[in-house]
């Protein structure tokens, strides 16, 4: 099977020892997104609105830069702190996918990284690279 790493400036850059993303055969593995800037490396906004907008654009850029885009999108899981947000992150999540959503899980966990709100990670399927 082929592997190769994707990496985008659009996107922020890995914190540790991980992958932005892998293609895997047919499919995209897209590394967890926190709501960083990729400009300037900083966390976006404290309320979970603006994160997750964020969250969206990093994903956006990671998908784009393996040469598919939220349609392609097969999985995701969402990592809230509070699932209080749901209602928020789930009207913005919806606006990427607008028909045929993919299969999701949403969780609730103790911390994320930075400190922020959410986090979600995504798996595409890409067709033959």
């Amino acid at each position: 099977m082929e592997r190769e790493v994707i990496h985008t400036d659009r996107a922020p850059a890995a914190i540790g020892p991980y992958s932005q993303g892998v293609r895997a055969g047919e499919f995209i593995f897209c590394s967890g997104q926190i709501p960083i800037d990729p400009a300037s490396g900083e966390v976006v906004g404290g309320r979970i609105g603006p994160q997750t907008e964020q969250v969206m654009r990093n994903i956006g850029a990671l998908l784009e830069s393996a040469g598919c885009g939220f349609a392609s999108v097969v999985k995701t899981t969402i990592f809230l702190t509070d699932l209080a947000d749901f209602a928020t992150v789930n009207e913005i999540y919806g606006r990427h996918f607008p028909e045929a959503p993919p299969a999701r899980s949403t969780v609730q966990v103790s911390a994320l990284p930075k400190g922020v709100n959410i986090e979600i990670e995504v798996i595409a399927f890409a067709g033959k690279p």
